[in-house]
């Protein structure tokens, strides 16, 4: 009988041992759900801030906007839009008009080149009411899909090109350079050329489609 006993309690003794004991596996556990249960706090804290800016900053756009009417690619467009508004970012986010691309954002890198009464400019610099009553042309307006622009049909045919991010501003200032008096020469073409950066590395064939439609608007001469 007292055999019998021991061997009852036994069981009922281990497990009141093992009560209270944390293996690693559970303490790993329990520390994580605790660091959880203290960043989750703060991060939420932080995203209502951030909504609230958020609407803070709509709330004041739309106090502080002003009446614009802008005239790109032959259409007139009536807005109104903050004052601080760059003509990049009316023309992508008021107007749709997305082949200008926002890069640096600080006028290095050329790809939001569009021009203003047949002049290149970086829109990323200018302000959008500045140039009410001027003539804005961005990428869509040289040419369509089924009607190129020649300078466009040489990008293509030249391979001028890669990931194509930049692409739209450099034909916009490869169209405008064909007005500008830039010598003749390669190195000539790359130094005109030389505000718009290509991180693809595809200077020559950009180069190459450039002269080749300078050569064909050239007149020829009598044989």
């Amino acid at each position: 009988m007292s055999d019998l006993n021991e061997r009852d309690e036994k069981p009922e003794a281990a497990s009141r041992s093992e009560f209270g004991k944390s293996t690693r596996r559970t303490f790993l556990s329990r520390l994580g759900m605790a660091s959880l249960l203290a960043t989750t706090g703060p991060a939420i804290t932080t995203l209502g801030q951030r909504s609230e800016k958020v609407e803070q900053g709509l709330s004041a756009e739309s106090k502080d906007a002003i009446p614009v009417t802008l005239r790109v690619n032959g259409k007139k467009y009536d807005l109104r839009i903050d004052p601080r508004t760059t003509l990049l970012d009316c023309l992508r986010e008021h107007l749709h008009l997305t082949g200008s691309k926002k890069g640096c954002d600080h006028g290095q890198c050329g790809a939001c080149t569009v021009h203003i009464n047949g002049r290149r400019v970086n829109s990323c610099l200018c302000f959008a009411a500045m140039y009410q009553g001027d003539e804005i042309t961005t990428v869509e307006g040289l040419g369509q899909p089924e009607n190129l622009h020649p300078m466009q049909a040489a990008f293509v045919s030249h391979d001028a090109y890669q990931c194509g991010y930049c692409t739209s501003g450099q034909i916009m200032s490869a169209v405008a350079l064909l007005k500008e008096p830039c010598g003749s020469e390669d190195a000539e073409v790359k130094e005109c050329m030389s505000g718009n950066i290509c991180r693809c590395g595809a200077y020559q064939n950009i180069v190459a489609a450039i002269q080749s439609v300078r050569q064909n608007a050239k007149p020829q001469k009598a044989g």
